[in-house]
């Protein structure tokens, strides 16, 4: 007799293996851990404004007020912890570059409020910015800088090739373009910070857009406009 799905004698589907339950004070405890975890982050950072980018981890343990031995229960090392501040100062450049470039609705605008964001965030926290330096030979802290400016980059190159695409022009250049704004202005804002901002940043803003922005329109204005960069889908009047 051929067995059917309602047969008692069928073999039965394997059970669901159990679902892992997390009580809530464990729950509590590890949110209470990250807590604390940002708060002695945020005293390292305090710690690097008072001393400067050389900070120990006994200034850090000062500042914070708590043992090295507290400090060492939530960052292997200091290495750790100078990376997790590494990624607080990153946060902080593409907060303030990400708005002032999603504004912009000009292209000479546009390469003006980049730089001007950038080197904004170096002339307010300065002591920060040459943590950055001062630390640039640390592989994790390589990798954070890059990923920063991989992201700034993207939301640079959406917006410029939306602005080409505006005025008719093919967006490929978009992404060479933005990668090369962000990797130049980064150039130039790392030389600012390093000699002590010999220029008012407006006039290192201006200099600097001025630069870029004539490469940028000899482009789109010049009579031997590459055709690459020309709309290849424009339709040609009869």
């Amino acid at each position: 007799m051929r067995r059917t799905s309602t047969d008692v004698n069928a073999p039965d589907s394997p059970p669901e293996p159990p679902t892992p339950r997390r009580t809530g004070r464990r729950d509590r405890w590890a949110g209470h851990r990250e807590q604390r975890r940002q708060e002695l982050i945020g005293a390292a950072v305090q710690a690097l404004l008072r001393h400067g980018p050389t900070v120990d981890m006994d200034q850090v343990a000062a500042t914070a007020g708590v043992s090295k031995p507290v400090l060492y229960r939530y960052f292997a090392d200091k290495a750790q912890l100078w990376l997790a501040v590494s990624e607080v100062v990153a946060a902080r450049v593409v907060d303030t570059i990400a708005p002032a470039v999603e504004q912009v609705r000009e292209e000479r605008a546009l390469v003006e409020a980049t730089i001007d964001a950038y080197l904004s965030v170096i002339e307010s926290e300065p002591m920060l910015y040459r943590f950055l330096l001062h630390e640039a030979g640390h592989p994790g802290i390589q990798q954070v800088v890059a990923g920063t400016s991989r992201q700034v980059a993207t939301g640079l190159a959406r917006v410029i090739g939306d602005r080409l695409r505006a005025l008719g022009l093919d967006a490929g250049p978009a992404e060479p373009w933005a990668y090369g704004l962000v990797g130049f202005v980064q150039s130039v804002g790392d030389w600012w910070a390093t000699h002590g901002q010999p220029i008012r940043r407006a006039a290192l803003t201006d200099y600097l857009t001025t630069l870029l922005w004539s490469g940028i329109e000899g482009v789109r204005r010049g009579a031997d406009l590459p055709h690459e960069l020309t709309r290849a889908h424009e339709r040609i009047e009869p």
